[in-house]
C-alpha cells in the first residue's frame, strides 16, 4: 500500500516533474550532471546552472524544485540546500498541479501585505523550519 501511495504522489506532482526533467536534460546536454538522491532527481551545472541563476533570487539560489526534480547551480549548492528542497518535494506531493499557483498567490499575498514575497511565503517558511529539523 505504501508503494501505491508513493506512486500516486509521483503521478500527482508529475506535471512539474516533467518540466523539471526537460530543463535538467537541457542542462545535461550542455555539460551539466544529474543524479538520484533521496527520492528526487537532481540536475546541476550546464544550462541548468544558468536557469537557476536567472530566477528572482538570482545567484543566491542554490536550488529550485519542480515536483520530484531539484535544479541547482552546482553540487555544493544542492548539498547545502538539499533538506530545504526536499520539503518542497513533499509540498509538491501534497499540492500537485496547484502547487505553482498556490505558491505564487502566497507570494503575491505576502507582497501585498508589505512582507517579503519569498521569505514570508508560507511554503518557504515551512521549508526553512523543517530544514532545520532535518540537519
Amino acid at each position: 500500500m505504501r508503494r501505491f501511495i508513493k506512486l500516486l504522489k509521483i503521478v500527482w506532482a508529475s506535471p512539474y516533474s516533467l518540466l523539471g526533467i526537460g530543463i535538467g536534460l537541457i542542462g545535461v546536454a550542455t555539460g551539466g550532471s544529474m543524479r538520484l538522491r533521496d527520492g528526487a532527481i537532481e540536475f546541476f551545472g550546464g544550462a541548468t546552472k544558468q536557469f537557476v541563476r536567472r530566477l528572482p533570487t538570482g545567484v543566491f539560489t542554490a536550488g529550485f524544485t519542480l515536483g520530484h526534480v531539484i535544479l541547482g547551480q552546482d553540487d555544493d549548492g544542492l548539498r547545502y540546500a538539499g533538506a530545504h528542497e526536499r520539503v518542497h518535494v513533499r509540498q509538491f506531493e501534497l499540492w500537485g498541479p496547484i502547487m505553482g499557483p498556490a505558491y505564487l498567490l502566497a507570494s503575491a499575498w505576502m507582497w501585498y501585505r508589505g512582507k517579503d514575497a519569498y521569505r514570508d511565503n508560507p511554503f518557504e517558511v515551512q521549508a526553512y523550519d523543517e530544514e532545520d529539523l532535518e540537519v
